[in-house]
């Protein structure tokens, strides 16, 4: 199977492994980090492993190319389709009146903030140890951002592009995306991403900026069954 298919488990047993917990069969990251997890794969064995990682009131998010078979013990709280989309050619930087700024801890809850208004994907405090995250800042509040989430060996994922309302209309989602595909491929990697399959803006704008359509994913929330 090929590392995107499952690119959490790519991700968690890769370059992400310090971030994990659990074993050879399943794993997941650490709660302070993203609720993503991933069995191995579809067996029973590992979707039993899965399981054993999920507590109560803390679900996780699993996202994968193969149809999502529920472990026993689990129960989905939240089902749909997605897509993956991959670069292809070279994507240059966009130059724009704002500066962009690298964030890091010091920003981690403007970050929250603007991720729970906006609600790019699963973001929590420290997300934004998954990767470099880049924003613009206007009047100094953080209007926008962008960062990396799933990494290993040869790819990259472009996530979290957000932008307050207060700031849409202005080409900012735009601006740093591209910047931070065009940071991926200038280390060598291949940029990724996913979207909502029902999101057509998002995709549009994706596909404007050099991305194609690699295959739909399907995404599960699962929470542990009281009791």
């Amino acid at each position: 199977m090929e590392p995107l298919d499952r690119p959490v488990w790519s991700s968690l047993t890769g370059l992400h492994a310090g971030l994990a917990l659990g074993d050879a069969l399943a794993k997941r990251y650490r709660p302070e980090i993203n609720r993503f997890a991933s069995a191995r794969d579809d067996g029973a064995v590992a979707l039993a492993a899965l399981a054993r990682l999920v507590l109560p009131a803390q679900p996780v998010f699993v996202l994968q190319v193969p149809e999502i078979r529920i472990p026993s013990g689990l129960v989905a709280s939240k089902l749909a389709k997605g897509v993956q989309m991959v670069a292809t050619g070279r994507i240059t930087p966009e130059a724009g009146p704002d500066e962009l700024i690298p964030l890091g801890d010091a920003d981690a809850e403007e970050m929250l903030a603007l991720a729970t208004l906006t609600e790019p994907g699963p973001f929590l405090r420290e997300t934004h140890r998954m990767g470099r995250f880049v924003g613009i800042r206007i009047d100094g509040r953080l209007a926008a951002m962008a960062g990396e989430r799933f990494r290993f060996p040869g790819s990259t994922e472009v996530s979290g592009v957000c932008t307050h309302p207060d700031f849409r209309g202005r080409g900012l989602a735009r601006r740093l995306s591209r910047h931070v595909a065009a940071g991926i491929a200038a280390r060598g990697d291949t940029a990724f991403l996913h979207a909502w399959k029902t999101n057509a803006a998002a995709i549009r704008l994706y596909e404007s900026l050099g991305f194609r359509l690699r295959c739909e994913v399907n995404v599960a929330v699962l929470d542990a069954i009281p009791g």
